[in-house]
């Protein structure tokens, strides 16, 4: 693992340390050359520049002096969203640099999982709340820490911290809303709820992303058995894939279906939702008022980090109700309902808009066996 955090104040100490011992020497000496004084003298002078080399510049020991610790290297932060804007954020907030990896769900899952004998993230912040706490299964994340801002979590998002505490939500978005095309149906033709996407005037017409792919869609459907139980989410999903469900790798191939017309209608995460109603496609979102599934990004933080205080001041920076607001209003990737209180979602999306999503532990225990389910009925 990267060694990053260097002990400035030590060499601080070391270099007081010095500083006394050659003092004691020359008191102590009474007579002596005029060589051994210049001896001395030098000897001196190369303690000091040794020990000013050891502790590195004067910021940097003026920083750890401070109490604030010393960066070498990057945060190394795995994500699947805000890329473009979470390191400059955090360093104009910190001073800190962060370094960015990255890769939708599955992506970032095998990536932490070749790196299982050598780790070299510092934080996994993605929305793939099941995987991550199945991470902490094995040790592989800090537990039982809770940052400062957390104190500012909705009670919605309190609900979805586990008991361990190995993860902190940032944000929770629809992993599907219902989405029809306009120009096919209208309010009294098109679905209202999840459960009407059996009837068989949608066959084949109905398409989702796939859940062992897409880091949203395996919350969507996680939610969907969780709630029907397992039994009989499979027997909901067995008519829908006996009708033609369409079942595509991530959101953005649905959106170029229902845009093509290949399908029309779909669960789709909201905001390919959203940026296809701002786009002038001839796409209606409906959220069903029972609640649509959600899709919660959390932040985590590896175990062994040599970052620690540094990571968790990021955690704790994501919680900011600023940060949220800002993420908020980046553009299409700000439509979520914050995690902390004080943030004002965007203004078109729906004000009365419901989520919900499987327990942690629930979803994270099925997980495996819902993806090859879904896998070994896709391929049919």
């Amino acid at each position: 693992m990267k060694k990053i955090l260097a002990l400035g104040l030590s060499a601080c100490m070391m270099a007081s340390i010095t500083a006394c011992s050659t003092g004691t020497g020359a008191s102590a000496t009474t007579a002596g050359t005029s060589a051994e004084t210049t001896a001395d003298t030098a000897a001196a002078s190369e303690s000091a520049e040794t020990t000013a080399a050891e502790s590195g510049a004067g910021e940097s020991a003026a920083d750890t002096a401070a109490g604030n610790p010393e960066q070498t290297e990057p945060l190394l932060v795995y994500l699947n969203d805000f890329d473009a804007v979470i390191g400059d954020m955090f360093k104009e907030a910190t001073g800190y640099d962060v370094e960015v990896v990255v890769g939708n769900g599955a992506e970032t899952m095998s990536r932490i999982e070749a790196e299982k004998s050598n780790p070299q993230w510092d934080v996994v912040w993605i929305d793939s709340m099941y995987d991550i706490y199945n991470l902490s299964q094995d040790g592989s994340l800090l537990t039982d820490w809770e940052p400062e801002n957390a104190a500012n979590l909705t009670e919605f998002s309190k609900g979805l911290v586990p008991d361990n505490k190995c993860f902190y939500p940032t944000g929770t978005h629809a992993a599907g809303v219902l989405v029809y095309r306009n120009d096919i149906y209208d309010e009294t033709t098109a679905p209202k709820t999840i459960d009407d996407l059996t009837d068989s005037r949608f066959a084949d017409q109905v398409g989702m992303a796939d859940p062992g792919v897409a880091a949203p869609a395996y919350p969507l459907a996680a939610e969907i058995m969780y709630e029907k139980g397992m039994e009989g989410g499979q027997e909901y999903f067995n008519t829908l894939f006996q009708q033609g469900l369409k079942v595509y790798p991530k959101n953005p191939q649905v959106v170029q279906a229902l845009a093509s017309g290949e399908i029309s209608v779909a669960l789709l995460q909201e905001s390919n939702a959203y940026e296809m109603v701002n786009s002038g496609e001839p796409i209606t979102i409906v959220w069903p008022e029972d609640g649509a599934p959600g899709s919660t990004r959390v932040a985590a933080i590896n175990a062994s980090t040599d970052q620690m205080e540094i990571a968790q001041m990021f955690v704790n920076f994501l919680l900011d109700a600023d940060t949220q607001q800002a993420l908020v209003n980046t553009g299409d990737e700000g439509y979520f309902e914050p995690s902390v209180e004080g943030v004002e979602r965007k203004a078109d999306r729906d004000p009365n808009a419901k989520l919900e999503t499987a327990d942690v532990a629930w979803g994270a225990e099925n997980e495996a066996d819902i993806k090859a389910w879904f896998a070994d009925m896709s391929v049919q």
